[in-house]
């Protein structure tokens, strides 16, 4: 039986960071964002239903996230279309997955752990967290985004504060070597833990 750990985090904390030292523990990985670039592949499960709702998201018989940002601003509503067609997949996805690893403890990515309910399906929930200030200096270095993206992005997401909160374990990720140091501590846990059931 494998220990399912959620983990999550807003934008620009270093989850995805986070997540490859769970691996290095030996952990396996789902990734929510990595589920859904495939789902949105060539041959992907969402590419046929997305160009049955919103013909003009499909270029090049991939689905084409830019193309569903334009939908959405054109139509806010649509977002609620496209979330009805994209979670069941992406669900369909992680439950293959908790199917096949064979890892003792599973990770699973979620950006939006807390906002969609997730959270329920956890084993236990591990959130990557830093200063607000440093938040915004990281996502502003990587030179994707306006501020007002990255407010608009932080806005729609839990409060960090309420995140760590609701969390079983809060690793924070100042520096690499700290936040390696409460992974393994994270994974000892969990491992003692498992041992002892």
């Amino acid at each position: 039986m494998s220990f399912a750990l959620g983990l999550t985090g807003s934008i620009g904390m270093g989850k995805s960071t986070t997540a490859q030292m769970f691996v290095q523990e030996g952990c396996a990985l789902w990734d929510a964002d990595a589920a859904v670039h495939r789902l949105y592949s060539r041959e992907g499960a969402a590419v046929e239903p997305m160009r049955e709702a919103f013909p003009e998201a499909i270029v090049e018989d991939t689905v084409s996230r830019d193309a569903l940002k334009r939908i959405i601003v054109q139509d806010p509503s649509a977002l609620e279309q496209i979330e009805a067609i994209v979670h069941p997949l992406v669900a369909a996805d992680r439950a293959v997955f908790r199917e096949q690893a064979s890892a003792d403890i599973l990770v699973f990515d979620i950006p939006l752990l807390f906002e969609t309910g997730g959270d329920a399906a956890m084993d236990a929930v591990a959130c990557v967290s830093i200063p607000a200030d440093e938040q915004k200096r990281r996502v502003m270095e990587r030179g994707t985004m306006t501020e007002a993206q990255f407010e608009h992005i932080r806005a729609k997401q839990m409060p960090n504060d309420e995140k760590c909160a609701r969390s079983d374990y809060v690793i924070v990720t100042d520096t690499l070597d700290h936040a390696r140091a409460q992974v393994q501590d994270v994974v000892r846990q969990i491992r003692a833990g498992m041992a002892d059931a």
